[in-house]
């Protein structure tokens, strides 16, 4: 009873490993409680009883963990609190998107009731409103979904008959048909903001008001594109919402303009209206862009994000649909002002950020392709391929950028971008030696340098496969190290002199 008792102060860790430990092996719950029975069936935990001891609930008796130890071939040392083994309680991420998952042990001090507590808090300290975690729970999930909702899809799909080329008035005549009246306002004023001596202006567009009608400004009528995203939205949320979309306002510009007084403390209607925003948007995408048209479109193409012009649509939407439709899944994407505002971000690819939205940061890396468009006045995307070193590993990235102006007449930045690595493992070659080599020549030229004949060719080989026109224009460019922090930089010398 002694032992046991003391196992307990030992044991923060126990379920997690023997969790992880079952789950790299490809076991069930019941293949393991069936290996257990086989070692002794005295000891052997039940399904229920294993369920248990893996969230943290229960304690394995010293009989029963050396039953487990048996069946893993593990020291019974192991599966205590002083083995400190990383790998052995940090959740496996799989082949899913975003960035690497963090253990939350142990266990008991990540329970709900002591989350719900904590978090309050921690968003006061931060400064970071109960809105803006909500909005970075759901890209955390869009993330790891890799963008895949085929329920939002199907929707999409139902409502547009995978039509393509659906005009403004198709979506005023759809949006007719879901009960909507639409209704038109003016309001050419923009709020202006100022940060850092960088002005910022913000407009809304459009809002939705009991009990069916969708407000739309007039200034969209200058811009077709938008004012079909705009209605896209607002049928999105009359289809899967039952027209319960009061809280949509749908604007430009980086800052949010009308909102309501926010708070640190997330509320459950706040996230709730947060991911119908987020499922509405998505759902407009779907509209516009239907998932099986779309993708033969962006074959045919290469991937150009000139299609949007073809299509009627904001470069914006064709560039986040195309890190949905296609089918390599190791994408990210980019919409940035100045002086560092991500106004949407996403990272199936687990690409870190250059920059954060919910605060400042004083060293940013200035080699990063979205900083760089920033000077770039011509209105022409361009390519570039970057080596970013990501959890002690050289990653080869590959991004289309381009700047383009909102209906507010704020300069923004987008960026569609894929991680180049798995791509070249999936045709045989080794990306560790070939971006490691790369990053060398990089460095030793002072931070660029030309793709070698070596590579070019298999870089070459792989671009083609992949069938993205910009990979091959990125290669016609120097290859740049990039960092995510000042005092991260690479390069010798630093930028920053650190």
């Amino acid at each position: 009873m002694k032992k046991d008792q003391s196992l307990i102060r030992k044991s923060h860790f126990t379920g997690t490993k023997i969790r992880n430990l079952r789950k790299r092996n490809h076991l069930t719950l019941e293949d393991l409680s069936a290996r257990c029975i086989r070692v002794d069936a005295q000891s052997a935990p039940s399904v229920s009883y294993l369920s248990m001891i893996e969230r943290g609930k229960r304690t394995p008796s010293m009989d029963m963990l050396d039953n487990l130890a048996e069946v893993f071939q593990k020291p019974l040392e192991w599966f205590l609190d002083n083995e400190p083994e990383p790998d052995t309680i940090t959740p496996l991420k799989g082949n899913h998107g975003g960035i690497e998952g963090m253990a939350l042990e142990p266990n008991f001090l990540f329970s709900n009731d002591i989350l719900q507590i904590a978090i309050p808090e921690m968003l006061s300290q931060t400064g970071i409103s109960g809105r803006q975690f909500a909005q970075l729970l759901i890209r955390a999930y869009q993330e790891h979904h890799q963008n895949h909702f085929p329920d939002l899809e199907r929707a999409a799909e139902e409502v547009g008959q995978k039509n393509l080329y659906l005009t403004s008035d198709d979506l005023m005549g759809i949006a007719h048909d879901k009960g909507l009246v639409i209704k038109w306002f003016d309001q050419t004023d923009v709020t202006e903001f100022d940060s850092n001596s960088a002005s910022s202006k913000a407009l809304i567009t459009s809002y939705f008001s009991a009990p069916n009608i969708v407000n739309l400004n007039r200034v969209l009528q200058q811009r077709h594109s938008r004012l079909k995203y705009d209605l896209a939205v607002h049928i999105g949320h009359a289809v899967l919402h039952n027209l319960e979309g009061l809280q949509c306002v749908l604007q430009i510009g980086s800052k949010d303009v009308g909102a309501v007084t926010e708070t640190n403390t997330p509320s459950a209607q706040d996230t709730l209206n947060a991911w119908r925003d987020f499922e509405s948007s998505f759902f407009a995408g779907a509209l516009l862009c239907p998932k099986a048209p779309f993708r033969q479109l962006l074959d045919r193409t290469g991937y150009d994000i000139k299609v949007h012009a073809q299509l009627g649509i904001s470069a914006s939407v064709a560039m986040r649909r195309m890190t949905v439709v296609s089918s390599y899944p190791y994408w990210h994407y980019f919409d940035a002002y100045k002086p560092g505002k991500l106004k949407a971000v996403y990272r199936g690819n687990g690409i870190p950020l250059p920059w954060g939205n919910m605060r400042s940061v004083e060293d940013p890396c200035q080699h990063w392709a979205v900083f760089r468009k920033f000077s770039d006045i011509s209105g022409e995307s361009s390519a570039q391929l970057s080596i970013l070193t990501v959890g002690g590993e050289a990653r080869l990235y590959c991004c289309e950028s381009v700047q383009v102006d909102d209906l507010a007449g704020n300069a923004h930045i987008l960026c569609a971008g894929i991680d180049l690595n798995p791509a070249i493992l999936a045709q045989g070659g080794d990306p560790q030696i070939m971006v490691s080599q790369l990053k060398k020549l990089c460095i030793k030229h002072g931070g660029s340098s030309v793709i070698p004949r070596s590579l070019r060719a298999q870089l070459l080989s792989v671009a083609r496969i992949l069938n993205i026109n910009w990979i091959e224009r990125g290669m016609d460019n120097e290859v740049r190290v990039i960092c995510t922090r000042g005092n991260e930089c690479p390069r010798s010398p630093s930028c920053y002199n650190i």
